[in-house]
């Protein structure tokens, strides 16, 4: 996998490798027996069931990173933060923003489009409860390396979802950029900022789920604000 995941040219041949990985057993076990069981409100779907790739232009200035496919979110549709509510909530703030057409995701063929923003994930698979394990990370990170290799002429900001994209992003910094992760890391917070020489800047965001945007913790204003931000580290205002 960390040969194939090199060998990738461009992002539509990566994309196409990332679909087709098998690295990890407890992950592909947990995505293919979601497809099959399906939840009932989409029980007449076809499940996608595989790793999901990244999503959005190779000049994108701005990365978002997430953690992982949601099980009956990506994992269904097969585009990432798509089908599910915290992609309710991201498309519309990116829309806001001018970095997305239209402020809704339901399909892959749903018409959506991003503006100078690529999505992808620390692990490509949807994982049991949402917790995939730091090996799974591990194992997974070739994949995001090669994506942030790809897009690093013009990828100037990576806003990083949570804490487990936040510590995930490092390693990226030494992998691509031959850049020594800053010692001790920074702390992950919301509006936390980092930033290194000729390298992305780097921005904290609570992770859009329910978790966090059904109790107020994440509020559309808050993640406004971030996106806001990272428009002005990238160059767009």
């Amino acid at each position: 996998m960390v040969a194939r995941a090199a060998r990738a040219t461009d992002l539509t041949d990566l994309d196409g490798a990332v679909s087709n990985c098998f690295a990890c057993p407890r992950l592909v076990d947990w995505r293919e027996e979601v497809a099959r069981v399906r939840r009932a409100a989409f029980r007449d779907q076809e499940y996608w069931g595989r790793p999901v790739p990244g999503f959005g232009p190779p000049d994108a200035r701005i990365g978002i990173l997430g953690l992982a496919p949601a099980a009956h979110g990506g994992n269904r549709t097969g585009r990432i933060f798509t089908g599910d509510r915290s992609g309710d909530v991201l498309f519309a703030a990116l829309h806001r923003a001018g970095l997305a057409n239209q402020p809704t995701s339901v399909a892959a063929d749903d018409g959506l489009a991003l503006r100078h923003t690529r999505i992808f994930a620390a692990v490509r698979c949807a994982p049991p409860d949402n917790k995939p394990t730091p090996t799974e990370r591990d194992t997974c990170a070739p994949w995001l390396h090669r994506e942030v290799t790809l897009i690093r002429p013009m990828l100037r900001v990576v806003v990083a979802l949570g804490a487990f994209a936040w510590a995930a992003w490092w390693p990226t910094l030494q992998q691509v950029y031959g850049v020594r992760p800053p010692s001790p890391r920074p702390a992950f917070g919301h509006g936390a900022h980092w930033s290194g020489t000729a390298v992305p800047q780097v921005l904290g965001c609570y992770h859009v789920s329910q978790q966090n945007t059904f109790t107020g913790r994440l509020t559309p204003a808050m993640l406004d604000d971030v996106f806001v931000r990272a428009r002005e580290l990238a160059g767009l205002d």
